[in-house]
């Protein structure tokens, strides 16, 4: 037997004393025992619209949160209206299944609802568009952070943009970052050092980039040039 967990939602106040929860587990028995499942646990959303999306969806946040501790990879559901009537939610609903690596099965025709059909329009549009307002979301938060950080610097005169500056706060960078500039200076009457040189002599002292490694020709090139050394 495999386990599984079922969930259930009526719409109207009307059908929560009606009999629409015990429709729904009779066609979610039946297909689990033809099928060999264990529904372990129930999860009943009562008196919500199918058009509401997950924050107004107690018992199905509830099912999630489950899902992602306890390791059951099947849900039951009567048929894919009982997820959601509006195709934009639904897809919403059962991309959280998709990322938990969850199955979502309609008992009255055995449908994987999470499977999804690569070839079909409405499906395909849907997850653009999913995928176009989530990259939309990212960009938006990257830049308020970006307008808040500029916006500091503008009140304090300090630098907050991004990550400092290698040898800008850290002592032992600061140390490496004017041995890179001793021995970029090039001697009187001779060549200069190659970027190779200096990061072979770097690498010779015990000196190490930020991440802890050896130095190498286009980390000591990079260095220089964004000092203005040569």
């Amino acid at each position: 037997m495999t386990d599984a967990v079922s969930y259930l939602r009526v719409s109207g106040k009307g059908q929560v004393h009606g009999d629409g929860f015990d429709r729904q587990r009779d066609t979610i028995a039946t297909y689990a025992k033809a099928n060999r499942l264990t529904v372990l646990d129930e999860y009943v959303d009562a008196g919500v619209s199918g058009t509401k999306e997950l924050e107004n969806r107690a018992g199905l946040a509830s099912l999630l949160d489950r899902l992602e501790t306890n390791g059951v990879k099947i849900v039951l559901v009567e048929k894919a209206d009982r997820l959601a009537r509006d195709l934009m939610v639904s897809e919403v609903i059962l991309s959280q299944f998709r990322s938990a690596g969850v199955a979502v099965i309609a008992t009255d025709n055995g449908t994987d609802l999470t499977a999804g059909d690569a070839s079909d329009p409405t499906s395909k549009l849907i997850r653009q568009v999913l995928g176009a307002v989530a990259e939309f979301e990212k960009d938006i938060v990257v830049g308020k952070l970006r307008a808040a950080r500029q916006r500091k610097a503008r009140q304090t005169g300090q630098k907050v943009e991004g990550r400092k500056a290698y040898g800008e706060v850290n002592p032992a960078e600061k140390l490496t970052l004017e041995t890179i500039r001793r021995l970029t200076r090039k001697p009187r009457n001779r060549t200069g050092r190659t970027y190779a040189e200096i990061a072979e002599l770097l690498n010779t002292e015990g000196h190490t980039t930020r991440m802890g490694g050896d130095w190498k020709r286009g980390t000591v090139h990079a260095i220089v040039k964004a000092n203005g050394w040569r």
